[in-house]
């Protein structure tokens, strides 16, 4: 999941070298804290939140066979 994550953030921001994923595990959810470049936010967020819903729902319908839920939070 980690690696999907890792792949969309990266085709969507400009500095590559700046992206960072960190993964917390809690008992029935996996938390993932995505940074990147200050001036990047808004590429991983997009107009109105449509980016970052977009790719929570992917990380939902990826993790359907999951008993775990999966987190997004952009920093």
């Amino acid at each position: 999941m980690e690696e999907l994550l890792k792949f969309i953030v990266n085709a969507l921001v400009d500095d590559k070298d700046s992206v960072k994923i960190a993964k917390k595990e809690e008992e029935h959810a996996v938390i993932f804290e995505v940074s990147v470049a200050e001036n990047e936010v808004g590429k991983i967020i997009g107009k109105n939140g449509k980016i970052a819903q977009a790719i929570r729902f992917i990380l939902h319908s990826a993790s359907h066979d999951d008993d775990k839920k999966y987190i997004l939070k952009i920093k």
